[in-house]
């Protein structure tokens, strides 16, 4: 049994974690404090101001790369957690389920692969079928390489979860759908609900597949970042950065109270 003391016998690793997560963060709060600077040169204070942050708001372009961004994000999230959601059940709970090793390999084959294979292969794909749509081309790609992403705790809070309950439904003559509905679905809640931000957040993250499957009127907020960037920084940026560091911090805050409650209703 570990000691909490144990940790006297690595003198360093406290002065070691503590410059890893500077060394992690401290480029954040350099961003998140240069937002506020009036100047235009990013690296030159002056004084406070919040006048970028209007800029960015108004900005019609980069509104309209965002409102691309979030319609892709729903749409493939509420895609690739329902698919996660069914090869979870197929797999955990499938009782006659051939190659199970090997249907799970190829669930998360997207982690496999580098995202630069999968973009080409997907842009070639597409070019053979003939989808011209920008926003159809995102949203099936965004689809499937954001599935593995939430299959993965699904299938851990379905591997963790008792079967009692189940079967005790099934001993109240409760129907298969029902017995979803009314115990499995409330008890993988948390680990359905982290898949669905974990997707959703690793879609707007998306520079690589989004970049190369893009066309005129669907240009994602990382690709148009990205513009922004080979033009020279600006505090504009900084504002933009920081709001999604914002909304990033919201989103694992309210993952994390769904997942820490729950922890506590586990069974």
């Amino acid at each position: 049994m570990t000691n909490r003391h144990d940790v006297k016998r690595y003198p360093g690793l406290k002065p070691l974690s503590l410059l890893f997560f500077l060394y992690l963060y401290a480029p954040l709060a350099v961003i998140v404090v240069y937002s506020f600077n009036d100047n235009r040169i990013a690296g030159v204070w002056t004084h406070f101001s919040l006048k970028w942050y209007g800029s960015a708001l108004n900005n019609a372009a980069l509104m309209g790369a965002l409102k691309t961004s979030l319609l892709v994000a729903a749409i493939a999230t509420t895609v690739a957690t329902t698919v996660a959601l069914m090869a979870a059940l197929a797999i955990v709970r499938g009782r006659n389920l051939r190659f199970r090793k090997l249907s799970e390999a190829v669930v998360n084959l997207p982690l496999l692969l580098p995202e630069i294979v999968l973009a080409v292969a997907t842009l070639i794909l597409f070019s053979l079928l003939g989808i011209q749509n920008g926003l159809l081309k995102l949203v099936i790609a965004h689809s499937a390489f954001c599935t593995p992403f939430a299959f993965l705790p699904i299938r851990a809070r379905l591997q963790g979860m008792s079967l009692d309950f189940e079967e005790a439904a099934a001993d109240l003559y409760a129907s298969r759908w029902t017995g979803f509905r009314r115990v499995t679905l409330p008890l993988i809640f948390p680990g359905l609900f982290s898949g669905a931000m974990l997707a959703f957040l690793i879609s707007m993250d998306d520079f690589i597949t989004s970049n190369m499957l893009s066309s005129g009127g669907t240009t994602t907020l990382p690709v148009y970042i990205f513009s922004l960037i080979r033009a020279g920084t600006s505090p504009e940026l900084n504002a933009i950065a920081s709001l999604l560091i914002l909304a990033s911090l919201i989103l694992a805050t309210v993952a994390l109270v769904v997942g820490t409650r729950g922890g506590r209703d586990k069974i």
